[in-house]
């Protein structure tokens, strides 16, 4: 397992940073640098399972470890889907965490990916242009 860190500043509060991370329009925005089209299906409760998937059906499943809002969430991921057939994987400790820091400018968005070598490019190539979709979608989003 590798820990892989990214950040941005963004120009808004740590709530519309928030809003547009997990809310599902600009959810679906975002995301759409690691696949056109992605989102979510089910709740970001602590303890709950989330489904990230693609329009074919095919992505993972992840616990949420931890939502403390316009602070941190953080995901555990537990195993691939591929047309719609969860599978689970041994990936030990693979998290996701998002952290928002407020400071002057706005927001410190954070994320700290800890994962696998076989994803480790995917994340290097696609998180940069992610952040900075939320960053553009923070600033101009009314």
């Amino acid at each position: 397992m590798e820990i892989l860190n990214f950040d941005i500043e963004i120009n808004a509060s740590p709530e519309k940073v928030w809003s547009v991370l997990w809310a599902d329009i600009s959810f679906r925005q975002w995301t759409s640098a690691f696949t056109k089209g992605s989102f979510y299906e089910g709740t970001l409760e602590e303890g709950s399972i989330v489904k990230f998937l693609d329009p074919d059906n095919n992505g993972m499943y992840s616990r949420v470890e931890k939502n403390i809002p316009n602070e941190e969430m953080k995901f555990l991921h537990l195993g691939e889907i591929y047309d719609g057939v969860e599978t689970a994987q041994e990936w030990g400790e693979a998290t996701e965490t998002y952290i928002l820091e407020e400071n002057e400018e706005g927001v410190l968005l954070k994320i700290i990916i800890n994962t696998s070598d076989e994803f480790k490019e995917f994340f290097e190539d696609k998180l940069p242009l992610a952040l900075s979709n939320v960053k553009h979608l923070s600033e101009n989003q009314l």
